[in-house]
């Protein structure tokens, strides 16, 4: 029995040896194709030597200096690089070490940016249902998957939820994607106004919803609409990013394809691609000055924050992504893979949708297209799914709980941006061969 108290402590696994691109290795020597990224993390697969020098070269330099005391270069750089070329007004960056860490700051920041405004009774936040923004307290209290927030239901802050722009099932037969839009908008207004509008300190919303509903872009005018209702009550709007950022759509900040920025922005997984923990939250010009010319202190901090190695590896990991010229290749290997998979699916009768932008996919199986109807959640196909994948040699990101948080079932994929089109190809291959067994056994 292992000594490690993994996050599954009945699985027995196999243990990781090797990075070759696209690739791990264990070490029995058997491969496996990462199309997840692990959690859309490795998004220059496993072994960039560019990157591995950037964290020598650091950690023989300066490792760690604590930030209570120094900035850093690294640090530095990697703000300047990332504020230009965020959206308008993001002016700052805090750094920190993970996706949940970077929610918890951004809570903390809109929370305090009112209290040095003078308005402490706006406490109330907003988010939607089938979203997650993390497993620490805060960020699952905002969350809306109903399966992880329910042990902890006692311990959790409040938070109030509204629907999801999740098309597939929540669009009405006939509704046009403004009419939609517009209606989603209107109920995000009406729960501004029931809760109090000078109550709510900030909506919060995953871009492109990344593992409880899989890969679910927002239609067309969405983030528009939500924006307007935010500014007409003075309500910050942040948007979680942290699994849809940093190139995963074929952008760099997922929200430029929508036409906003945000008053707050977290960013992680695609940040360091894996090669050191780091994750941030971009602050609007506006917050940041609020917070200097008040107090002069955020009242929150942790211990790692602005790393210096993790910073250096990250700053690697962006050049890269620009000088290599990859986020072309995340379009189009994002259409590839999208397009071989419909084309695949178009009339099996237990796939219902294809969705996503460029290499972040879902693929949401049903037991009835027609009715749309999802299996029964006893079965647990997306368990089934995985283990036939991680047989095949194929990493993917199944869930449950997809229409929910209690039953339907996805499978998210998120391969590296450096795939190839012979990559992607094998990766269908695998997946579909994956389902079939799956579906076979239900």
């Amino acid at each position: 029995m292992s000594t490690v108290f993994h996050r599954s402590p009945k699985q027995s696994l196999p243990v990781a040896v090797a990075g070759d691109g696209i690739e791990i290795v264990d070490s029995t020597g058997k491969r496996y194709i990462d199309a997840s990224g692990g959690a859309a993390v490795s998004c220059l697969g496993h072994s960039n030597q560019r990157v591995i020098d950037a964290i020598k070269r650091q950690s023989q330099q300066l490792p760690y200096a604590h930030t209570s005391f120094f900035t850093t270069e690294p640090a530095e750089e990697l703000a300047d690089y990332l504020v230009a070329r965020a959206p308008a007004g993001l002016e700052h960056v805090y750094f920190v070490s993970g996706g949940s860490e970077a929610i918890e700051a951004a809570l903390k920041l809109a929370r305090q940016y009112f209290v040095e405004k003078g308005e402490t009774q706006r406490r109330h936040f907003i988010a939607r249902r089938q979203s997650y923004h993390g497993n620490t307290l805060g960020a699952l209290a905002i969350g809306g998957n109903a399966w992880r927030r329910e042990p902890f239901l006692p311990i959790l802050i409040e938070a109030h939820h509204v629907s999801p722009c999740y098309a597939y099932r929540e669009q009405h037969a006939g509704e046009t994607e403004e009419a939609f839009a517009q209606r989603l908008a209107d109920e995000l207004e009406q729960k501004i106004l029931e809760l109090g509008a000078d109550t709510v300190a900030a909506f919060v919303a995953e871009t492109v919803v990344g593992a409880t509903a899989g890969a679910v872009p927002p239609v067309r005018e969405y983030f528009r609409k939500i924006r307007a209702v935010c500014d007409r009550y003075g309500v910050l709007l942040i948007l979680d990013e942290i699994m849809s950022g940093m190139g995963r759509t074929g952008v760099l900040y997922a929200c430029e394809e929508d036409g906003v920025a945000p008053d707050l922005l977290t960013i992680a997984k695609g940040l360091g691609a894996g090669y050191q923990p780091i994750g941030a939250t971009l602050v609007s010009e506006r917050i940041y000055q609020t917070i200097v010319g008040g107090s002069g202190f955020f009242q929150h901090g942790h211990t790692y924050i602005g790393h210096a190695t993790a910073c250096a590896a990250a700053l690697e990991v962006q050049r890269v992504i620009a000088e290599d010229g990859l986020l072309s290749n995340v379009q189009a290997r994002g259409e590839q893979l999208r397009g071989r998979l419909r084309e695949h699916y178009a009339q099996h009768a237990h796939i219902g949708d294809v969705r996503g932008r460029g290499l972040f996919v879902g693929v949401e199986l049903v037991r009835d297209r027609t009715s749309k109807a999802p299996f029964d959640a006893g079965l647990k196909l997306h368990a089934a799914i995985r283990r036939e994948a991680f047989a095949r040699g194929l990493m993917v990101y199944p869930m449950g709980g997809t229409v929910d948080g209690k039953i339907g079932d996805h499978v998210l994929l998120a391969p590296p941006f450096i795939c190839t089109e012979r990559e992607i190809d094998e990766i269908v291959s695998r997946l579909t061969d994956a389902i079939d067994g799956a579906l076979s056994a239900v």
